[in-house]
């Protein structure tokens, strides 16, 4: 354990840029269903891209999680990163990042088994990563050490290296959401088409 300030900016990028790998994982993903790979892509090359993006997410998420519990600067021990809720520290914010981290782990498991699983359970699985998406987004929000969830805290110039990207983040998904929509409701037309 140390108190190493090296330590609170290693913990505070990698969660930063485990939400832009795991938005981009989710949001190929999502384009995916349905067997569509969106935007013109092959198919291979957008579950090759998914599939290594996710990597890059499991990778980020394990030095987001070591980082913070090796930091002395907030009391967070290493099971309370996989039990949802028990942290003394910000218990519902760090929940999220458990309840998410458990979600992740779930889909990682069931993505080396779906040789061995029927289609239709893996795919059912899989959804969870919306939800893990979701809470690790609200995780992020709610546990900064220096943002706040009032509307002037999270537009505060100062926040602004954290909200902005984490704004696109959610702007993109939910972009990825109508599209996947609008394809589920009207198959065979794009919105681009729709004009």
């Amino acid at each position: 354990m140390s108190n190493d300030p090296l330590l609170w900016y290693l913990n505070r990028s990698t969660g930063l840029v485990l939400l832009v790998a795991l938005t981009a994982s989710t949001a190929l993903g999502v384009l995916a269903l349905g067997g569509r790979s969106g935007g013109g892509l092959p198919r291979f090359v957008t579950q090759s891209l998914h599939r290594n993006l996710a990597l890059v997410s499991v990778t980020l998420l394990a030095a987001h999680v070591v980082s913070a519990v090796a930091d002395s600067f907030v009391d967070i021990r290493w099971w309370q990163a996989v039990v949802p809720f028990g942290a003394t520290y910000r218990p519902l914010w760090l929940g999220l990042g458990a309840l998410s981290l458990d979600l992740v782990a779930v889909v990682v498991v069931t993505s080396l088994l779906r040789a061995r699983m029927g289609h239709r359970a893996w795919h059912g699985i899989h959804l969870a990563a919306w939800a893990c998406w979701v809470l690790a987004v609200g995780h992020g929000l709610g546990i900064g050490t220096d943002l706040g969830l009032t509307p002037a805290d999270l537009f505060a110039v100062e926040h602004r290296w954290a909200t902005l990207p984490t704004a696109v983040c959610v702007g993109v998904m939910l972009g990825v959401t109508v599209v996947r929509l609008w394809r589920g409701l009207w198959p065979g037309t794009d919105p681009e088409g729709a004009r």
